[in-house]
């Protein structure tokens, strides 16, 4: 049986799966990932701990009979990794929701302010941009930064352990702030004013394209063959969005996983400094999105922290009770910063119009319901800029929750589709791997494996109008107070 081998580096897990180009999906398997946190802000993970899961991963999925024919990665973006001069780690990798760079991303836009970097990288310099942790790592870790060789991104280093090669996919260097999208090259003034150099950037591949084969060493730890190509992959959101069928102008993504995501299909560069930037998988095509430092995260803490452990199923059904507007409750999900749209990485969460007579449920709900008016945010900055959704899909772990998706689907005042594709950032690396060998011929042939299994139409609550003003004026006035 001729496979291919999906990898996605995720911020909880490491999934893998084997792709049959006519059956689809016949083997999936994944592992637990710890995120460190050992200062407040930060935000870290040990590349060697993903590299063990892909090894063991790559034993367990594959047998005998399993022909695998080539190997594509996928996984969170923009994090750090920096390598010496032999390819090793020389520290945990600093995550793309990690918020030490306070002082950094100031400084940075100050030394850029007559460089255009908005216009020319996509996106502003904010606290998920490569440069101000550059910054950061020079002046806090100098015997760090000074044996640094190289720096890559998750799934490139995954990609570099298999085949030996160094590589950064696109949308890593477009998600970095330091690629220039009007030369389509690294922007030398922009990575030395971060304080780099251009020897420390690697090629920059498409998702297809070919960049190595797996080595002798790879082989003796993964149990794959040696020679089986290895493709550059995509970036875990990108993935997601092209796997789910979101391949036309108009079409949004809404990602109910450890981050929140909110994707949209355009098809010409969507530059504002309240959302990123990325490439779509389909040649021609962009993808413009806002990501939540915190969603499925803050769940998690939630769970942990304020609920002794309660299953989400338990969770879910006393948010439902609480009813919709959590009795007045308002929660703004800021408990690691924000990204997008707001890039304050000082943001912090808070719970607001709390009386004795709340309970856990009318917490929980208003978690699930400020995340909800998180994404709503960043639907009127797209409409705003005049770009109404066409169609709405929603994926990742949430969507399995009646209650989430439901509260979605009505703050947000659209019907959401449902994809059954539980692994979608690892299905499109193995497509992308399929296409580097030519097992597809066309992107468009993604579409056979995408299966939505229910619409969730919106019902509407005044609640929700009214909470939503309320969550769009508790920033500002936040900030002022805690500043």
């Amino acid at each position: 049986m001729s496979v291919l081998l999906g990898i996605d580096v995720g911020t909880t897990a490491t999934k893998a799966l084997l792709l049959d180009p006519d059956l689809g999906i016949v083997a999936e398997a994944e592992r637990v990932t710890h995120l460190r946190s050992p200062h407040s802000g930060w935000a870290e993970e040990d590349p060697r701990e993903w590299w063990h899961n892909v090894c063991s991963l790559c034993r367990e999925l594959i047998t005998p009979e399993t022909e695998v024919v080539g190997v594509g990665v996928t996984g969170m973006v923009p994090c750090t990794i920096l390598l010496d001069d032999e390819g090793r780690q020389l520290r945990r990798s600093v995550q793309q929701n990690d918020a030490r760079t306070t002082e950094e991303v100031p400084e940075l836009r100050r030394r850029l302010s007559e460089a255009r970097v908005l216009q020319r990288t996509g996106s502003a310099v904010t606290q998920q941009s490569t440069g101000p942790r550059l910054l950061w790592l020079a002046s806090h870790e100098p015997d760090v930064w000074a044996q640094t060789k190289c720096i890559m991104g998750s799934y490139d280093f995954i990609a570099m352990r298999l085949s030996g090669e160094r590589a950064v996919e696109s949308n890593w260097a477009l998600e970095s702030g330091l690629f220039d999208l009007e030369t389509g090259h690294w922007a030398e003034d922009i990575v030395e004013a971060a304080g780099g150099r251009l020897s420390l950037l690697p090629p920059v591949a498409s998702p297809d394209q070919v960049v190595g084969q797996v080595t002798a060493d790879a082989a003796g730890e993964t149990g794959l063959p040696v020679g089986i190509p290895v493709v550059a992959g995509c970036a875990d959101h990108i993935g997601s969005a092209f796997a789910s069928g979101l391949l036309d102008d108009g079409d949004l993504l809404v990602k109910l996983g450890g981050a929140g995501d909110i994707l949209l299909i355009v098809d010409e560069p969507l530059v504002d400094d309240r959302l990123f930037l990325d490439f779509h998988l389909v040649p021609g095509l962009f993808v413009s999105n806002g990501c939540m430092a915190t969603s499925g995260s803050l769940i998690r803490w939630f769970q942990e922290q304020l609920a002794d452990g309660l299953s989400l199923s338990t969770l879910d059904e006393q948010a439902d009770a609480a009813g919709p507007g959590a009795g007045g409750v308002v929660a703004l999900p800021y408990f690691l910063g924000e990204k997008t749209p707001i890039n304050d990485p000082t943001a912090s969460g808070a719970f607001v119009g709390l009386r004795l007579t709340h309970t856990r449920g009318h917490l929980f709900r208003a978690v699930l319901e400020g995340i909800a008016y998180g994404f709503r945010h960043h639907l009127d900055v797209f409409r705003e800029l005049g770009h109404a959704p066409r169609r709405v899909r929603v994926t990742d772990g949430g969507s399995r929750s009646a209650v989430w998706t439901q509260i979605t689907a009505d703050v947000l005042g659209l019907p959401l589709e449902k994809v059954a594709m539980r692994s979608a950032s690892a299905v499109a690396a193995a497509f992308a791997a399929g296409r580097g060998v030519e097992a597809f011929t066309d992107w468009h042939e993604i579409e056979r494996f995408v299966s939505v299994t229910e619409v969730v139409e919106p019902t509407g609550s005044p609640a929700y109008e009214r909470n939503y003003r309320v969550y769009r004026e508790l920033y500002p006035k936040l900030r002022e107070v805690l500043a």
